[in-house]
Parts: C-alpha cells; sequence; structure tokens
C-alpha cells in the first residue's frame, strides 16, 4: 500500500517547468487590469506610496498609469516587448528605462513590475535538498540579460503553485532582494496573492511593499493602448 501511494504521489508531481508555468498564470495572466498602492520605505524611515492602474495584454505589452503622489500624477510607464519607458508629463516626453532600475525608487525593480513572465525569461530546475513539508523550491537561472536578476529561488506551495517567498540574486551570487508572497484574496473569482513585500538585502532599512486593492481578468485591451504614440493620452 506504501509502495502504492508513493507511486501515485510521483505520477501527479509537477515538474519545475510545469510550477513555473503556473505561478506565471498566477502573477502575470496573460490580460487583466489592477489597481495596485505601492509604499516605499526609505532608509531615513520616511515612505513614500504610490498609487497606480496596471493595464496587460499577452507576454509583452504592459502599461501603468500613475495618479499619486502628486510628483508622479501623470507618469506613465510602458512595457512593449523587450523596451520599456516611462512618460514624464512636464516634458511630454517618454524616456527609455532599464529592466533592472529601480520601480519608482522603490525596492521592485522595472521587471519585478512590468516583466512578469519567468518561463521567457529563466530556465529551471528544483533547488539541491528537501523543501519543507507541503512546498516546492524552484532555482531559476535567467536565460536572457533583459531578464529581472540572474538568479531567483521561489518558494511555491506544492499543489497550488501559489507562491510563499522568494531569493533574487545578482550573477556574483550576491543576495539583493528577498520577497514575501501573503494575504491570498479572491479577485472577481480568480485567487493570487494580494500582498508582495520586498526588502532590499543591500541597504536593510528599505523595503517596498506592493498591494493589489482590485484585480480584474474579464478585459479585453486593444493593441492601441500599448504603443509610445498613445502616452498621455
Amino acid at each position: 500500500m506504501l509502495m502504492l501511494q508513493t507511486l501515485l504521489s510521483l505520477a501527479v508531481a509537477l515538474s519545475p517547468e510545469e510550477h513555473l508555468k503556473r505561478y506565471d498564470a498566477l502573477m502575470g495572466p496573460e490580460k487583466f487590469e489592477a489597481v495596485m498602492v505601492m509604499v516605499a520605505h526609505r532608509d531615513d524611515d520616511t515612505t513614500r506610496t504610490y498609487q497606480m492602474k496596471i493595464l496587460k495584454l499577452g507576454d509583452d505589452k504592459v502599461r501603468i498609469w500613475f495618479n499619486a503622489p502628486a510628483s508622479a500624477k501623470g507618469q506613465e510607464m510602458l512595457r512593449q516587448g523587450d523596451n520599456l519607458w516611462m512618460y514624464m508629463p512636464n516634458i511630454k516626453k517618454a524616456v527609455r528605462l532599464a529592466s533592472r532600475d529601480n520601480f519608482q525608487g522603490g525596492d521592485f525593480n522595472n521587471a519585478d513590475v512590468l516583466r512578469a513572465n519567468l518561463t521567457k525569461d529563466f530556465s529551471v530546475k528544483l533547488k539541491d535538498g528537501a523543501p519543507p513539508a507541503g512546498q516546492v523550491i524552484l532555482d531559476c537561472a535567467a536565460k536572457t540579460p533583459d531578464a529581472s536578476y540572474d538568479r531567483i529561488i521561489l518558494w511555491l506551495d506544492e499543489k497550488t503553485s501559489m507562491p510563499l517567498k522568494g531569493e533574487y540574486y545578482a550573477a556574483s551570487g550576491k543576495l539583493l532582494r528577498s520577497a514575501t508572497f501573503s494575504d491570498v484574496k479572491d479577485f472577481h473569482g480568480f485567487k493570487r496573492p494580494s500582498r508582495i513585500s520586498m526588502r532590499n538585502e543591500l541597504a536593510t532599512k528599505r523595503f517596498s511593499e506592493l498591494a493589489f486593492v482590485d484585480y480584474n481578468l474579464k478585459v479585453d485591451p486593444p493593441p492601441t493602448k500599448f504603443v509610445l504614440d498613445d502616452l498621455g493620452r
């Protein structure tokens, strides 16, 4: 009986690639519209709060509109393929961004928010060693320079592939950031973590919290929303 149970368990076990695809489907569905709030905690113990709307279409089209604070109101970010831009309303111009630059000066980087497809950017295997009970640990290595990091370690729920925590590394092996995923909510029938806390491991007083206020998959955004000429309109 024990042998049969073991065989059945192995038969339904997901591969690392399947877990990563399920992670992508949870954290960056093919199309959605969401309202987000990010609170960036600084070295001097001050905070800065950003309110924004995000729209996604396919694997490579993302647009963000910033509504607060006042200094960021009217700014927009656009991802189109491997290219990222920030629209600055004061100069009525879009400037290029790098994937690994800090997102609005916080502790996420631009790719964390605008390039949420790890399957495309990373090869994956199970991390060596036994994971905690009920979990699986993925070891993800970047296969493109546009990837958000050189290496990511993810702890996922074994049954649902829901993320629990993550570690994010440079090519040198230095730990840059660590994340916790929490407060799973049901958004119009779609369940995902509604809160991500990203801690800066190089400046340890710094961390940023990203919370999803609303998340809607029942949208059909036109491709014209993801072109440079539409920014600022």
